[in-house]
């Protein structure tokens, strides 16, 4: 979304301009207070004003349909506690001193401590080891069942008879 931003910036000044920047953070901090809609009005209307071009214009009036095509998702003021959230799982857990993380580490440990911290751990765990009992018992061992069924029909007892005592 920023890049439509410096684009539409950039057809109101130059690139080196410290007013392009100014302008895209105006703007930026609106549409992360949940207020793109009202940002793609006022975009375009400075496009009128200044009475540009429909070619010079195209940025302007594509970065503004883009902010009203997707102004659902660019909620950001909804998301300060789940972004919160998110960085104390991540802090908690990766920050540990002398600690070094792969990415394939990070990736396989943090759902597991977003379980913890939902309090989804115990349900999690059942469906963990279901699922692992049906990849390593149940697949490896399903040509054995009808073995098992013949041994339980004979009633074979599978511990050894018991030893005499001497008296």
């Amino acid at each position: 979304m920023i890049e439509y931003l410096w684009k539409a910036a950039f057809v109101f000044y130059s690139h080196t301009s410290t007013q392009a920047e100014a302008w895209v953070s105006k703007r930026l901090q609106l549409i992360l207070k949940g207020k793109s809609s009202s940002v793609a009005p006022g975009m375009g209307q400075s496009a009128t004003l200044t009475k540009l071009t429909p070619q010079e214009r195209k940025p302007v009036d594509t970065c503004a349909r883009y902010l009203l095509k997707n102004a659902k998702y660019l909620k950001y003021d909804d998301t300060g506690l789940i972004e919160g959230a998110c960085r104390h799982l991540i802090k908690e857990r990766m920050d540990i001193t002398g600690a070094r993380w792969t990415m394939r580490a990070a990736e396989a440990v943090l759902p597991l401590g977003s379980l913890y911290i939902s309090g989804d751990w115990n349900e999690y765990w059942q469906f963990h080891l279901q699922e692992e009992h049906k990849r390593n018992q149940l697949a490896l061992y399903s040509s054995a069942i009808p073995l098992m069924k013949q041994v339980l029909k004979a009633r074979c007892s599978t511990t050894p008879p018991p030893l005499p005592i001497p008296v």
